[in-house]
């Protein structure tokens, strides 16, 4: 819990391609990628031609060995100690791992973090295929919110002013979610065109729960997904994840339609080298645990 997968943040030249006028294209500044704003109304997923995929980056092919993907960063392991010791963290933890056990029907015997780690390993070998890890997962972030606020919300923001509505939750994702994801900073979505919507992108520096789940599946189905997803459906606001799996960063982009599955090349990504729940298999070009839907699940807003 953004740069095309495996992307460096140097910058890349994409040509503009014919879209319907009324509909802005957006690129993250640290992805260059091409999205579709939500303050269209009916903002529709964006189809890249072929020449426009061909200048999205691809996985680094000098990571893939006979064992998978070699993944993340070479140095150690930050410490988070202080942000595991911070009451707010450890109450927001607490909280989330209630909701986990709830929706599981059982717990684990781990303490603190390793026991997140611990119930979304099981939550992600529980369900046979990842349409229903993700489900399941989005049922449990709607479990955190009172019922009445995402309607409100949506009501009350995401229509009437998008780009706050963007502001406002880059801002709660940067002070909420560093017990989950490690340190985070609020950064800036560019236009192609030079435009930028200020303070609307959380960049996550070292994604904690990527390094410690270890997973590319885990990653995809229990939360990019399901998170993209419960913005768009429960919130009203478009949102794009694009996950690093070289550093191991991640670019959230607010007010950023995700591109369909089957043309984003997360959904592409080999199985980690060091994945502890890795099967044997022969394909080492995609993770057994990642499977892309064929039609984009965005909805008209």
């Amino acid at each position: 819990m953004q740069a095309p997968v495996l992307v460096s943040n140097s910058s890349l030249s994409i040509r503009r391609e014919p879209l319907k006028a009324f509909v802005p294209v957006e690129v993250c500044r640290s992805s260059r990628r091409r999205h579709i704003c939500s303050c269209s109304k009916a903002a529709p997923a964006v189809q890249l031609s072929k020449a426009a995929r061909s200048q999205v980056p691809k996985v680094s092919r000098s990571r893939i060995t006979s064992q998978g993907f070699l993944a993340g960063p070479t140095d150690e392991t930050p410490a988070y100690d202080a942000l595991d010791a911070s009451p707010w963290n450890k109450a927001i933890m607490a909280l989330f791992r209630r909701k986990m056990v709830m929706a599981l029907e059982e717990d684990t015997e781990a303490q603190g973090y390793d026991a997140i780690i611990g119930l979304t390993r099981k939550l992600n070998a529980k369900y046979k295929h990842p349409q229903q890890t993700q489900a399941a997962t989005k049922r449990i972030l709607k479990s955190l919110f009172p019922g009445w606020l995402p309607p409100a919300f949506s009501a009350m923001f995401s229509r009437p002013v998008p780009q706050v509505a963007a502001q406002l939750n880059a801002w709660v994702t940067a002070l909420t979610c560093q017990w989950l994801m490690g340190p985070t900073k609020i950064n800036d979505i560019e236009l192609e065109d030079g435009q930028v919507f200020r303070r609307q992108g959380v960049l996550v520096e070292r994604c904690r729960y990527l390094e410690e789940s270890g997973c590319a599946s885990i990653c995809i189905n229990s939360c990019k997904v399901p998170t993209q997803e419960f913005f768009q459906e429960n919130m009203g606001l478009m949102l794009t994840m694009t996950p690093n799996y070289e550093d191991y960063s991640c670019q959230f982009s607010f007010g950023q339609a995700p591109l369909p599955q089957d043309q984003d090349d997360v959904f592409s990504i080999p199985c980690f080298q060091n994945c502890p729940s890795k099967k044997q298999h022969k394909r080492l070009d995609q993770c057994h645990g990642i499977e892309a839907t064929q039609e984009d699940s965005v909805l008209s807003l």
